[in-house]
């Protein structure tokens, strides 16, 4: 793993009178590690830019303006969530007969032979968690994947790395070459839809139809309830007759 030199000063600036820093370029920090005294330190912001603007993983060789130097790692960097620049870092000491527990890097070797037939390369996992001791960090975790074909992928318990152990889960996908995803041009997707059959519509239509005739059937069996019977017509009496005059002048006689 490469080593980084770095230049700080022990801060006597603690709590609120550490913003103050900010304002002079530097950045307000901690040193600390298992059985090590705490020491607030503080550093340019230029000094800090290499350990966290980059994908590798770093050693520091911490100096001190005691005189004092420290082996350590960044284990933590604050952002201002607006201009994002760091606002305080941890610093972890390193003891060399003690193993860490760090992120590293993945780092994907080679174009695969599934990206030359078409596929597409997909990395799932860029960051994987190791144990190790200190001298056997490594700045990534590099995988060569130039013999990957479609639909064929590497897990974690695929990866080999001498001296570490990888924390993660063994079956977990690291990268992996999947198929092209073809779209239909909106011609022939059109064309779909024009000869797409059209029977819920008719189904519905038959149903409407249906439910009418029933209406329909239903309104004229109650209007025949409730019309009274039809009465048949009333027959007049003949009109009487009368006789003729010559018959009644007779019967005077």
């Amino acid at each position: 793993m490469s080593e980084i030199t770095i230049n700080a000063t022990i801060r006597k600036e603690i709590g609120k009178r550490a913003k103050t820093l900010r304002t002079k370029g530097s950045v307000p920090g901690i040193y600390y590690g298992h059985g090590q005294k705490n020491i607030p330190v503080t550093m340019l912001e230029l000094s800090l830019q290499p350990l966290y603007r980059t994908a590798a993983t770093h050693v520091i060789s911490l100096k001190l303006d005691d005189g004092s130097s420290h082996t350590c790692i960044l284990r933590d960097v604050q952002l201002d969530p607006v201009t994002e620049k760091p606002v305080h870092f941890d610093l972890f000491g390193l003891n060399e007969k003690e193993e860490v527990t760090i992120e590293v890097p993945v780092q994907v070797k080679g174009v695969p032979k599934g990206v030359k037939d078409g596929g597409i390369l997909q990395q799932i996992l860029h960051r994987v968690k190791v144990s190790c001791l200190p001298k056997n960090i490594p700045d990534h975790v590099e995988l060569d994947v130039t013999t990957l074909e479609i639909n064929r992928s590497i897990h974690i318990k695929d990866i080999i790395v001498p001296n570490v152990k990888i924390l993660e889960n063994e079956n977990s996908t690291v990268v992996a070459v999947v198929p092209p995803t073809i779209e239909k041009a909106p011609e022939v997707a059109a064309a779909e839809a024009a000869v797409a059959p059209t029977e819920p519509e008719v189904i519905a239509r038959g149903k409407k139809l249906e439910e009418g005739e029933e209406a329909t059937k239903e309104g004229a069996e109650k209007g025949a309830e409730k019309a009274p019977a039809e009465k048949s017509p009333e027959k007049k009496a003949a009109p009487e007759k009368k006789p003729p005059a010559d018959k009644k002048a007779a019967e005077k006689k």
